[in-house]
């Protein structure tokens, strides 16, 4: 609906700007005003829930109105329709937004349907329900009993609570079927789906709460006009008895969904361990695997420095004679005291440096470079110090009582 007519269905009904504003924008809303004594009030709720429909007819209703959605896509969205491939079936969010007036010399019903491209319940699909409904036993009695106007509403919150219900059994089936696919076939790329329906599921139990409040929001809002100025005590009471019934029975079974929810998050999470312990036993046959690649090479490697020692004496004489020195090669200018005099001191100072950058255990704590360059000092000072100390003074240093020290034993 347009501005204009929004604005028009207001001023005819003298309806709140606010049950449109929450309507289109799908915020859960639930209000009471225009309050009469003996007269009549307005009332208002607005809830979402989520409902079960088959994969084929959502894509055709999405391909006529222009619409596309991304089924493979990674993202995790809670407000997207979420499918479910075993089943073929998609959970999609529609939206129950109902404006009642209630009134002693008529009551009205005005239901918003919003114009999204999802499939939501549209009017005639929903006048059709209610008036199944009506035509029941059950409800018949009801209203031939009270002329509160509370109870068709609670048809209507009926119809969402049947969306619920079938929801879950969907999504139920769906993650058994998931659980025996993590089982059968170690299924590790399943972690995405089954991450992006625990997200959903957190945010059904997040609905279901509102669902609740609404349910006790009706429940405590009796129409202003059921008083013993208009009706008999009896009918009072007939219709208080029948209101709480419905109420409580709608609570039951909304407290039934929260635990079918529940039941779902644990069999959500014992298929997500699942996954983990799997992925943990594939790493574990891999590492084991690559251990056994590792011993191989290691073999390798040891057979290759044995025949590196086996031909090292033939390598060191060969760099010997090979040696650019007057002793083996007389047109040379070099002798071998000058490759030690400098092959020694290159030696020393390369092995000095070396050590200075791995040594950790005789200097305590955090060392500047240039001090661990005096490590030789420092060992030879600890040595020294180390047999000067008698036995007395090492008891002394680890506080160790004179008398347990037996200087015969030398312990």
């Amino acid at each position: 609906m347009s501005g204009p007519v929004l604005r028009m269905l207001g001023a005819r009904f003298n309806i709140e700007p606010s049950f449109f504003s929450s309507s289109i924008n799908w915020i859960p809303s639930r209000f009471q005003e225009e309050i009469q004594r003996d007269v009549g009030d307005h009332i208002t709720l607005t809830l979402t829930f989520i409902k079960s429909m088959s994969q084929a007819v959502f894509e055709d209703h999405m391909t006529t109105s222009g619409s596309s959605i991304a089924f493979g896509s990674q993202k995790i969205d809670t407000q997207a329709p979420l499918v479910l491939s075993s089943n073929h079936k998609v959970l999609t969010i529609d939206l129950l937004s109902i404006h009642l007036i209630r009134n002693l010399k008529g009551s009205t019903i005005i239901s918003y349907h919003p114009t999204l491209s999802l499939p939501t319940t549209t009017a005639e699909y929903l006048h059709e329900r209610i008036r199944f409904a009506g035509q029941s036993v059950y409800w018949q009695s009801m209203f031939q009993r009270s002329p509160d106007p509370t109870l068709v509403l609670l048809c209507f919150i009926w119809h969402a609570m049947y969306g619920w219900d079938e929801a879950l059994e969907s999504l139920h089936q769906h993650i058994l079927s998931l659980e025996y696919q993590v089982i059968s076939a170690s299924a590790v790329p399943l972690t995405q789906e089954l991450h992006q329906i625990r997200a959903h599921l957190l945010h059904y139990s997040s609905l279901l709460d509102v669902f609740v409040e609404a349910v006790t929001f009706t429940r405590d809002k009796p129409a202003p006009f059921m008083t013993p100025a208009n009706f008999d005590d009896r009918l009072l009471d007939e219709n208080r008895r029948l209101l709480e019934r419905e109420c409580m029975t709608l609570l039951s079974e909304i407290g039934r969904l929260k635990s079918s929810l529940s039941q779902q998050g644990l069999l959500l999470q014992n298929a997500m361990n699942l996954v983990v312990f799997t992925s943990t036993v594939t790493d574990s046959r891999f590492m084991k695997e690559m251990a056994a690649a590792t011993a191989r090479d290691s073999a390798a490697m040891r057979q290759i420095a044995f025949l590196t020692t086996i031909f090292l004496p033939a390598s060191f004489v060969a760099a010997v004679f090979g040696m650019n020195v007057v002793e083996i090669s007389g047109e040379s200018l070099s002798t071998v005291a000058t490759y030690l005099a400098v092959a020694i001191p290159l030696t020393v100072i390369t092995v000095w440096i070396v050590m200075a950058f791995q040594i950790d255990g005789i200097f305590v704590g955090e060392v500047p470079f240039w001090k661990r360059l005096f490590w030789p000092i420092k060992l030879l000072s600890d040595s020294f110090r180390r047999n000067q100390t008698s036995p007395y003074t090492e008891a002394s240093e680890y506080n160790i009582p004179m008398e347990s020290i037996d200087l015969e034993s030398g312990r």
